[in-house]
C-alpha cells in the first residue's frame, strides 16, 4: 500500500467536459502558482480538444498557452492527451508529423503523454510511443475502456501487457463514458497489478454517478493515480472532486498528502468562473447531473444528446428507444468498437440511418465503410466476411497499419504553410486544423500590424515592412 497520486484535470478535461473547452489562458494562469504548490502527480494541461478550441474559438495560440502554463507551474509535471496516429486531429497523420508533434510538445513543456486509440489498435500507438521515448518523455499508454461481450478483464490485461512490452512507462484505464462500476474496477485493477509491473492510473467521468465509488474500490485494489477535478469544475460529465477524494483518503494507508486548505483556495479561484459559465449558458445544467442511462445503454452522455439532435432534425424523436436498441447491433457488426471519438459518432449515425430508413444498412455512411475497410485500424474482433462484402463489395480491406499507406507529409505541409510560419510549431497547427489555423494566422498578423483581418489575404503573400 502506498499514497495515491492525483492528476488534476481542471485546465483540460474538466472544462472540456463541462464548458466545451472554452476556458481562456488568461483565466487559467492565475490559479497555476497555487496549483504548482499542491504536489499533484501531474496537471493535465493540454491535448484533447484544447488545441482545436484555442484556434477555433478563443483566437489563442495553443503552443503559447502551453509555454505560459509551463512557466507558471515549473515544479509540477504537465500531462497531455494524444490520440495516437490522429494526434489531436480527426484523421491519421504520417509518421513524420506524429514524431514532430511529439518532439515539439515535449520541447514546449509536456512531461507525460497519455496516448490512446479509439479501437485499442496498438499499431496506431507505436509511432507516438517511440517518439515520446526518444524525446525523453513519459509514455502513458491508455486502454479505451468499454463494455461488450469481448471486452472482458483478460482482454484488457492482454492489452496492458502489450503496452508494457512496447515501452509504456505507465498504463491508464481511460473510462471515457463513465461505464466502469466499483466492483468491476476492483477486479480489473487487481488483475492488472498482478500482470504488469508499471504504474496504473484510472481516468473516468462522473456521468453515471458511480465514479467516486469506482475510485475508492480501485484505490483499495492498488491503483497508483486517479484523475480528479477541483470541485467547482467537477462532477456531472467531468471527474470526481479532488477535495472529496483527498479527504476520503486522509489518515489512511492511501493518504495523498495533499493540503486541503490549499485545494480550498484553488476551488475559491474557480468558483466565479463556474458562475460565469453557468450564467453564459456554456455550462448547461444537463451536464451537471447524473445520467444513469449511460450504464443502461453503455453509450457516452454526449453521444446520447447527439442522437436526440439527429432524430429531431428528421422529425423522428419517437424512434429514440429503437435507435438505442440498434446501437449494440451496429457495434457487433463493426467488430464491437469502443464508443469514443470518432467511433461513437460513426456507430450512432449508422444506428440512426438504420432506424429511420426502415431497413438496416439501406444507406451506409462513408465512415462506416471506412471502419469496414480498415481505414481506422483493426477492430477488436474481425468483421464477418458476409458483412464486409455487403458494405464494400469486392474492395480489398486494409490489413496493414493504416499509416503505412501514408507518404511523409511534413515537408509538403511546411511548403504550404511557409507564408504563415512565425514559429516552428505553426506548421503543426496548420497540419491538424488547416483552414481554422489559417484564420488564426490571419488574425495574428492583423493584430500585429493593427489592420482589419479581412484585408489580410494570406494566399497573396502580402509582406509588411
Amino acid at each position: 500500500m502506498a499514497k495515491v497520486g492525483i492528476t488534476e484535470t481542471v485546465i483540460r478535461d474538466a472544462h472540456q467536459s463541462l464548458i466545451a473547452t472554452r476556458m481562456t489562458t488568461e483565466e487559467i494562469l492565475p490559479a497555476l502558482s497555487m496549483m504548482d504548490k499542491v504536489g499533484y502527480h501531474s496537471i493535465e494541461a493540454w491535448g484533447g480538444a484544447t488545441f482545436d478550441s484555442c484556434l477555433r474559438f478563443l483566437n489563442e495560440d495553443p503552443w503559447e498557452r502551453l509555454r505560459k502554463i509551463r512557466e507558471a507551474a515549473p515544479n509540477t509535471k504537465l500531462q497531455m492527451l494524444f490520440r495516437g496516429q490522429n494526434i489531436l486531429g480527426y484523421r491519421h497523420y504520417a509518421d513524420d508529423v506524429v514524431e514532430y508533434f511529439v518532439q515539439k510538445s515535449i520541447a514546449n513543456g509536456i512531461d507525460i503523454i497519455r496516448i490512446f486509440d479509439a479501437l485499442n489498435d496498438i499499431r496506431n500507438l507505436e509511432t507516438a510511443i517511440n517518439a515520446t521515448k526518444k524525446e525523453g518523455g513519459h509514455v502513458q499508454a491508455a486502454i479505451s475502456y468499454t463494455i461488450s461481450p469481448v471486452h472482458d478483464i483478460p482482454f484488457f490485461v492482454k492489452l496492458a501487457k502489450e503496452y508494457e512490452n512496447c515501452g509504456a512507462d505507465s498504463i491508464c484505464i481511460k473510462d471515457m463514458a463513465g461505464l466502469l462500476i466499483p466492483y468491476e474496477a476492483e477486479k480489473l485493477v487487481k488483475e492488472l497489478k498482478k500482470e504488469v509491473k508499471i504504474p496504473i492510473q484510472l481516468h473516468t467521468h462522473y456521468t453515471s454517478g458511480v465514479a467516486s465509488m469506482t475510485y475508492l474500490k480501485a484505490i483499495e485494489a492498488g491503483v497508483d493515480v486517479v484523475d480528479c477535478a477541483i470541485s467547482p469544475m467537477a462532477l456531472g460529465t467531468s471527474q470526481p472532486a479532488t477535495e472529496t477524494i483527498v479527504k476520503t483518503l486522509e489518515g489512511t494507508d492511501f493518504d495523498t498528502d495533499l493540503d486541503l486548505s490549499l485545494l480550498s483556495d484553488i476551488a475559491d479561484y474557480f468558483k466565479p468562473l463556474r458562475e460565469k459559465y453557468l450564467d453564459s449558458g456554456l455550462m448547461n445544467t444537463k451536464v451537471l447531473g447524473v445520467d444513469i442511462n449511460t450504464l443502461k445503454y453503455q453509450v457516452p452522455g454526449g453521444m446520447l444528446s447527439n442522437l436526440v439532435s439527429q432524430l429531431k432534425q428528421q422529425g423522428k424523436e419517437d424512434k429514440f428507444d429503437e435507435v438505442l436498441r440498434e446501437i449494440p447491433k451496429v457495434r457487433e457488426d463493426l467488430g464491437w468498437l469502443p464508443l469514443v471519438t470518432p467511433t461513437s459518432q460513426i456507430v450512432g449515425t449508422q444506428a440512426v440511418l438504420n432506424v429511420i430508413m426502415g431497413e438496416r444498412y439501406k444507406m451506409i455512411s462513408k465512415e462506416t465503410k471506412g471502419i469496414v475497410k480498415g481505414e481506422y485500424g483493426r477492430t477488436p474482433v474481425p468483421i464477418t466476411e458476409e458483412f464486409r462484402k455487403m458494405v464494400i463489395g469486392d474492395e480489398e480491406p486494409i490489413t496493414c497499419r493504416p499509416a503505412d499507406l501514408l507518404e511523409p507529409e511534413l515537408d509538403k505541409l511546411k511548403r504550404e504553410a511557409a507564408e504563415y510560419i512565425e514559429q516552428d510549431e505553426d506548421v503543426l497547427s496548420y497540419a491538424l486544423f488547416g483552414q481554422v489555423a489559417e484564420k488564426f494566422f490571419q488574425n495574428r498578423r492583423a493584430e500585429k500590424y493593427k489592420i482589419d483581418p479581412d484585408m489580410v489575404d494570406m494566399k497573396e503573400k502580402v509582406h509588411y515592412v
